[in-house]
C-alpha cells in the first residue's frame, strides 16, 4: 500500500492591466500631500486635476499632491 502523492508543479505569473471589454474603468484620484484630502475617483483626469487646482487656489501652502491611477488588474500565465 502507497501513501498519498503530493504532485507540485510550478509556473510562473503575473500581474498585468486588465484589458477585456467588461474589466472595470480606470479611476483617477489627487489626494493633498500637506493635508491628505483627496478628490474623488474618476474616470476621467480632469476631475482630480481640477480639484487639485482649485484645493490648491483655496490653501496656497498646499502645493504638492500625489496622483492615485487605479487601472483594472488580473493575473495571467506569464
Amino acid at each position: 500500500m502507497s501513501g498519498p502523492h503530493t504532485v507540485i508543479r510550478h509556473e510562473r505569473w503575473t500581474i498585468t492591466p486588465d484589458r477585456k471589454p467588461d474589466a472595470r474603468a480606470v479611476t483617477h484620484q489627487m489626494k493633498g500631500e500637506v493635508c491628505g484630502e483627496e478628490s474623488g475617483k474618476d474616470g476621467s483626469w480632469k476631475p482630480p486635476q481640477t480639484w487639485a487646482l482649485n484645493h490648491s487656489g483655496k490653501n496656497p501652502p498646499h502645493h504638492s499632491y500625489q496622483r492615485d491611477h487605479h487601472p483594472p488588474l488580473v493575473h495571467v500565465h506569464a
